[in-house]
């Protein structure tokens, strides 16, 4: 799931909130929403963390994310998809 898919939801905090969370202003948020700014490497872990693993490195960096964190890529069957991550929670 991405950023923009976790805080739309309904039972996640808002975007103002997650940025207090987070220690980041909220303009940087809406910026990582929106895909005009790269998230961070060093903030994948702590947003994974803070989401409960429902937004992964993974989703935040796909196109580089086995590059940064090589244990990603020993996973293959893993299952993704906001669906099965959501109703394992």
């Amino acid at each position: 799931m991405d950023l923009d898919a976790f805080l739309s939801c309904s039972r996640s905090p808002k975007a103002k909130h997650f940025a207090e969370m987070l220690g980041v202003p909220s303009t940087l948020i809406s910026q990582w929403r929106n895909r005009t700014r790269e998230i961070p490497i060093k903030r994948c872990v702590v947003i994974e963390r803070a989401t409960g693993g429902l937004v992964s490195r993974r989703d935040l960096r796909p196109h580089d994310c086995e590059e940064i964190w090589p244990e990603l890529s020993d996973c293959p069957g893993q299952d993704r998809t906001y669906e099965s991550r959501i109703n394992n929670v």
